[in-house]
């Protein structure tokens, strides 16, 4: 069936949702944005399902959440009745539709006699995540976007051990969702009938309590806080999302008394207004934090995206305010930890830490000099969440850290996904760390380049929107394999790693067997220990381009990334 026959079918839908109704009709004539909203369905990808809001098969909307909800509830209709019996919990953040959709998603769970247990308003991610282990139901669903702009909303599916589903239980969940083709048939009750059936439980406090006296733990030194950090000036963002009452209970139950929120940025706002991107990736977002730090002589801002899973700061230097990069939070966090704990005695001799292949080095090099392992794992925190589970079961390490470059981070294993809350009270504690010395964050940063040498990261993302864009990305990632580069800038490949192929080729013909699970990423070893990876993203209509590199100082090391990039867009714009 063609886009414009799925058109036609919702057209002439005569239950169609009137809010959808009229978006049809504003689409009648536009045959691009027709297309793009009915020609294909949307896919699962390293965090769910994300998408424009709107109507069409291809957009986040009743019926896709509901079609996406009946897949989970085919799945677990297959799982033993003891097993189903433990339910789903479910949150939301504060985009639009994000309760109309949590309340959907219960209402087809209900239909299929699954009890959910529903958050009574906005909470974090990674709260959904701790949800799911504390009262032990068999998948959790989370209703946001993230970062993204606010024409999207999205869901992601949670599995028992409160981390992403596995791909391999997720492929099943995506296969039974398909098979209920009519996304109009799809049974949903509505929430009265769900509660007096008994099949939704509204959650809240009970749950708040039990996570905040988890992230009462992730505090190393309380003598710090309370001699240094409760006078330590903070600033605190939410950007319009989840993070404000968390981030506020977690600050103050530590200790840090001193700490204001950006008021235009504290308003759950599905609008975003003060921002296109809610994003702490991106400068723009630290505008207001930075005028209101300026202002009250702050020496820390902190800033979580709106689902609270990914935490952005600046420190003051001197008479302005410099921005960290994810990798170089998770490097300063990573070396508080190691360091506390050694001095502590509590340093394992299995510690191990993980992160993602498109990660810095620079956190592998502080890990070894401490005796802890680094093991890398592909992009999604799913897979940091799977090595945890698999530490548990066999005892082969200790979880010491988790990070991705993206700025995400988790400390204590309690939930299962990267975590701006908990991150948000340690950064607070590592700042005061260097407070104490007459440092800042940033000066903890030049410290560590010193130490282990000068680390320097890009990300640059290259947009494919469009009908086209997943033909385009998929025409990429060919060129790059067949044509394949001897070289960027001048410095030779010594190996290709291609996981989706699952093989690492040497530049003298020696082949080794990938042991990580299939995925469309390239990563490129250069001569100068420089790496370069290409993936396209799993959450948005881009292919994204890394380089790691490492030189003896600063100027050096921006001086090879700016060739690295230009090398690489060089190959790219020949496609």
């Amino acid at each position: 069936m063609s886009y414009r026959d799925t058109y036609q079918q919702w057209v002439d839908e005569p239950t169609l949702d009137p809010e959808l109704k009229a978006d049809l009709k504003n689409m009648a004539d536009d045959e691009t944005t027709k297309e793009q909203a009915f020609a294909a369905p949307m896919a699962f990808g390293t965090a769910g399902m994300r998408g424009v809001l709107g109507a069409g098969i291809g957009r986040m909307n009743i019926y896709t959440v509901r079609q996406a909800t009946e897949g989970l509830a085919r799945f677990m209709d297959t799982l033993s009745d003891e097993t189903k019996a433990r339910g789903v919990a479910i949150s939301y953040d504060s985009r639009y539709m994000s309760q109309e959709f949590a309340y959907e998603s219960a209402g087809v769970l209900g239909a299929h006699g699954i009890k959910s247990y529903v958050f009574d308003q906005l909470r974090p991610t990674p709260e959904l995540s701790f949800a799911v282990r504390h009262l032990k139901t068999y998948a959790g669903i989370m209703i946001t976007a993230s970062h993204n702009p606010k024409q999207y909303n999205g869901y992601k599916i949670y599995g028992p051990d409160g981390g992403q589903m596995p791909p391999e239980e997720s492929d099943k969940i995506t296969k039974y969702a398909r098979s209920a083709a009519d996304l109009f048939a799809i049974k949903s009750l509505n929430i009265h009938v769900l509660r007096a059936k008994k099949l939704m439980q509204p959650i809240g406090e009970d749950v708040d309590e039990a996570y905040y006296a988890e992230v009462a733990t992730v505090t190393i030194n309380h003598d710090l806080i309370n001699k240094v950090g409760k006078n330590m000036s903070l600033v605190y963002s939410p950007l319009h999302g989840t993070g404000r009452i968390p981030a506020q209970m977690v600050l103050r139950n530590a200790g840090f008394e001193n700490f204001r929120l950006v008021p235009e940025q504290s308003i759950a706002d599905p609008e975003f207004a003060t921002t296109p991107f809610p994003n702490p990736e991106f400068a723009q977002v630290f505008d207001l934090p930075i005028a209101l730090g300026k202002k009250i002589g702050a020496d820390v801002l902190i800033a979580t995206d709106p689902d609270a899973d990914r935490l952005g700061t600046a420190v003051k230097v001197g008479d302005h305010y410099q921005l960290l990069t994810g990798n170089q939070i998770a490097s300063v966090l990573l070396h508080y930890i190691l360091e506390a704990r050694k001095q502590a005695g509590t340093l394992p001799k299995n510690g191990a830490v993980v992160k993602s292949i498109v990660s810095t080095e620079l956190a592998t090099a502080i890990a070894k000099d401490y005796g802890v392992d680094m093991i890398n794992v592909l992009t999604g925190f799913k897979f940091i969440g799977d090595q945890i589970k698999h530490f548990q079961a066999t005892g082969e390490h200790e979880f010491l850290f988790g990070f991705e470059e993206s700025y995400g981070y988790l400390i204590k294993p309690f939930v299962r996904d990267k975590d701006a809350i908990q991150s948000t009270v340690l950064l607070a504690e590592v700042a005061a760390y260097y407070q104490s010395q007459g440092k800042t964050l940033w000066d903890g940063v030049q410290e560590l380049y010193k130490k282990y040498g000068y680390y320097a990261e890009k990300t640059v993302g290259v947009d494919f929107e469009g009908v086209d864009g997943q033909k385009q990305m998929a025409n990429l990632m060919t060129k790059f394999r067949e044509e394949q580069p001897a070289d960027f800038a001048g410095v030779k490949i010594t190996k290709v790693e291609d996981f989706l192929s699952q093989e690492a080729k040497s530049a003298d013909g020696t082949v080794e067997k990938l042991t990580m699970p299939s995925s469309n990423v390239l990563k490129y070893i250069l001569a100068d220990g420089t790496w370069i990876a290409i993936r396209p993203s799993g959450t948005e209509p881009k292919v994204k381009f890394y380089v790691g590199t490492k030189a003896d100082t600063e100027a050096k090391a921006q001086e090879k990334l700016d060739a690295f990039e230009k090398a690489l867009n060089d190959f790219r714009e020949e496609a």
